[in-house]
């Protein structure tokens, strides 16, 4: 089996890479060959068996995409994308990596031809809807995001949808909550307090809190991100329908319940770590998405999350810390 994954140097390529590398298979096939695309180079998996091909190139280019995917890779997972703040304040970067390069991945799918029908599985986001919300938001409810990344992640989905239907692929979209804790130094998203004010305390270093307390959210896991990815590339097409895009399952919880859980597991002083520093730009993109889900589809397939905040806090400190919380 050949897999291609776009956006590998990233944390949750990254993590996919390493998983995938480990189990040596997938869907009960041997995987023989990686291929591994990003911007920089992605770094190749310390133990694996077969082949590793990894690419520093331009999701956009689609004479690049078009060698790649001639090689007819059986799995794709497509995970490259603008996050949500470069999104929102680069509007030509947000529209040329996460629509332009996606569609130029779908496009050199379709132009391989002869037969070739590859399962595609699409990180999109929960960004791809907007208020007015209902107490909880089920596959059905309508797509109306308010920014520029989730209208971008949206008009995937919907592409996505519809070469699936022509037969060019069988996609599944995968619509992740917000991935916490996320491990390393923070990155663009607007999301990223939600790791930050986690991961810098148990690290022993002060966090900044831009957002009310209150503020409620729906969080998963980089290990479950992870397992909901190979979940996907082994659904069932038949089982999956042609509604193929999916929110899976999270924790939802404010900052509150967060911080509360962050005292229970580590105790006060790592707590105090974190410092309230209003941004009424981030607070203002964080009003306007949705926080509470109905994943019922999502679970009803097989997909499995974490059962608790508590939980992704021990997953980050197994994972990422060895274990260990600096006091």
């Amino acid at each position: 089996m050949h897999i291609f994954i776009t956006g590998a140097a990233g944390m949750v390529g990254r993590k996919l890479t390493a998983r995938l590398a480990a189990d040596g298979a997938l869907n009960n096939r041997r995987i023989d060959k990686l291929t591994l695309l990003d911007v920089t180079a992605p770094g190749k998996p310390d133990t694996f068996s077969g082949s590793v091909e990894t690419v520093a190139g331009d999701i956009a280019d689609s004479t690049a995409l078009g060698k790649l995917i001639a090689s007819r890779p059986d799995v794709i997972f497509h995970l490259a994308a603008v996050v949500s703040a470069e999104a929102e304040l680069d509007f030509d970067k947000g529209l040329r990596i996460n629509l332009d390069g996606s569609r130029a991945l779908l496009d050199a799918v379709r132009a391989v031809g002869d037969g070739y029908n590859p399962r595609l599985v699409f990180t999109s986001s929960i960004a791809v809807f907007g208020a007015p919300f209902p107490d909880a938001i089920s596959d059905d409810f309508h797509l109306t995001p308010l920014t520029s990344y989730g209208t971008q992640k949206a008009a995937t989905e919907l592409l996505l949808a519809d070469y699936t239907r022509r037969g060019f692929l069988s996609g599944v979209g995968i619509r992740l909550p917000s991935i916490v804790v996320r491990p390393g130094k923070p990155n663009k998203a607007v999301s990223g307090f939600f790791s930050s004010i986690i991961r810098e305390p148990l690290a022993g270093q002060d966090a900044v809190l831009p957002v009310e307390e209150t503020v409620l959210h729906w969080h998963a896991s980089p290990r479950a991100a992870v397992g909901f990815l190979i979940h996907a590339a082994g659904l069932d097409a038949g089982k999956l329908g042609p509604r193929i895009n999916l929110t899976m399952p999270g924790v939802c919880c404010t900052v509150a319940e967060q911080i509360a859980a962050l005292r229970r597991i580590a105790g006060d002083k790592v707590a105090a770590r974190i410092r309230r520093e209003p941004d009424a730009l981030i607070a203002r993109i964080v009003a306007g998405w949705p926080s509470r889900f109905d994943a019922r589809r999502a679970r009803e397939l097989g997909f499995r999350g974490d059962a608790s905040f508590d939980d992704i806090i021990r997953v980050h400190i197994e994972d990422e810390l060895g274990g260990k919380i600096v006091n």
